[in-house]
């Protein structure tokens, strides 16, 4: 119950009181206790059963619906600020070339948790992101990007860096409590390295401009470095190398065929 609350950014005891009105209006027993947890019912997994293809059926005919007026039909596509170049230009001009009728709308992003509340309020068809995502969304990978360090020219540094090269260096970094600042954390514990941090803040371009007037350098995708690399700064990659998955992500229903046609598109083209 604890995690299906967090995953839904709601309280635990207001999904529980959900639950028992739920279980009140139907007449009967959705879940049972068991020792510290909860299970699911017979009837609650019968519940849940009809319940999704009730759903399914309500999105596919919304998809026909799309289907039959693809002239009007959009697209909405979160992404976030380091995968909208590869979003903009690998997969959209393939699925725009196969599918002229739909208009696809970017919904930018700040980082990952703002792209899984954007599917999460329906304010987007699907994500473009980094793994990992919540439990309560589909993932498709797609491919694995390296993490690089982009530096101001100048610094006398080997190409691969080796981690430990990292202990004691200037960098910017996300803000402090945030996933991706929660994440490189556990990469120089890992490896027991500890920069100097000279910013930290989630504002893309405060950190290219630390890198670009040689306060600090910068931990991030190899799809970012592209445009650090042809604003004059060095990109290296790291020893040992890390990686992320990239991934297009949904909501745990059907999904407009529209969106069907550009995850096929998306697939095939990382197939290829």
């Amino acid at each position: 119950m604890t995690d299906a609350a967090r995953s839904l950014y709601i309280a635990q005891p207001a999904l529980s009181r959900a639950i028992r009105d739920l279980e009140r209006e139907l007449g009967m027993t959705l879940f049972a206790r068991s020792g510290r947890g909860v299970v699911v019912t017979a009837q609650g997994r019968r519940v849940v059963k009809l319940a999704r293809e009730a759903l399914d059926a309500v999105h596919e005919i919304e998809g026909l619906a799309n289907h039959g007026t693809v002239t009007e039909a959009e697209l909405r596509i979160a992404s976030t600020p380091s995968l909208e170049p590869g979003l903009a230009g690998r997969l959209l001009p393939a699925y725009t070339a196969e599918h002229p009728g739909v208009r696809v709308h970017i919904v930018r992003c700040d980082g990952r948790d703002a792209v899984v509340s954007a599917i999460r309020d329906q304010r987007a068809d699907l994500g473009l992101t980094d793994l990992p995502v919540p439990t309560d969304l589909i993932t498709h990978p797609l491919e694995r990007q390296e993490i690089v360090l982009i530096s101001p020219p100048g610094l006398d540094l080997p190409n691969p860096v080796p981690m430990g090269k990292l202990h004691g260096m200037r960098l910017a970094l996300p803000a402090r409590g945030s996933l991706r600042r929660r994440e490189l954390d556990a990469m120089f514990g890992k490896y027991a390295v500890t920069p100097v941090v000279v910013l930290e803040t989630d504002e893309r371009n405060g950190w290219l401009n630390a890198v670009r007037t040689g306060q600090a350098s910068l931990l991030w995708y190899r799809g970012l470095a592209e445009q650090a690399a042809r604003a004059g700064l060095v990109v290296r990659s790291l020893e040992p190398a890390v990686r992320r998955v990239i991934a297009v992500v949904h909501a745990r229903r059907r999904l407009p065929l529209i969106a069907q046609d550009f995850l096929a598109t998306a697939e095939k083209g990382t197939a290829a």
